[in-house]
């Protein structure tokens, strides 16, 4: 009984923390006036300035996230030396591991789900449908799930799986923002041509 409520309190600081740098991905991006230009989620995405634009929001709401983190850690800390203990260390671990796994991008580790690289592939494939490179007469670039592609000849333009682009999910709030935690904005599937053809954003 006596370690009980020890145990709530950390396991409640652990879980508003793991939530609270997170928020602004699950809700900035998500009411219709944001997504007036684009079709429903999981529809194909056509190419746009604004989808260019669009990956460049998400990829600074990301970051965004790294601040957003210091302040459950500051209230951690300060829970731990003033307040609650259990609940101040709940704070400190998870935005501290949030934190960190943010870091690890910078000494080699899993790039985010959306860079300045993915941003300048797309602007190149609808660059290539305006030029001579272009891949039928009347080209029409789509991002799908796992690529994107043309829907006139059904080309795939670039191997590049689609990221959460901030689209009010299908499946509701509730189960949608739980597939989002659990993917952290990753496409659920990646292809190995994807890899070797990721570019260096080693600026973000």
């Amino acid at each position: 009984m006596s370690l009980l409520m020890p145990t709530v309190y950390f396991s409640s600081g652990f879980i508003i923390s793991f939530l609270f740098p997170r928020l602004p991905i699950i809700l900035v991006t998500r009411g219709k006036g944001f997504n007036t230009s684009f079709p429903e989620h999981p529809d194909p995405i056509p190419l746009s300035p604004k989808l260019t634009q669009r990956v460049l929001h998400m990829r600074m709401i990301y970051w965004m996230g790294f601040v957003v983190a210091t302040i459950p850690l500051l209230f951690g800390l300060a829970s731990i030396k003033w307040g609650n203990a259990a609940f101040g260390f709940g704070l400190w671990i998870s935005s501290g591991w949030y934190i960190l796994s943010r870091l690890q991008t910078f000494v080699g580790g899993q790039k985010p789900p959306w860079t300045l690289g993915m941003a300048q592939r797309l602007q190149v494939v609808m660059d290539d449908a305006k030029s001579e490179a272009k891949c039928c007469d009347n080209p029409l670039p789509q991002w799908d799930i796992m690529a994107v592609s043309c829907t006139t000849c059904s080309k795939v333009l670039d191997a590049m799986p689609r990221p959460d682009l901030g689209r009010k999910r299908l499946d509701g709030f509730f189960l949608g923002t739980t597939r989002l935690l659990l993917s952290d904005g990753y496409p659920i599937i990646s292809s190995d041509e994807d890899k070797r053809s990721e570019v260096d954003d080693s600026e973000e």
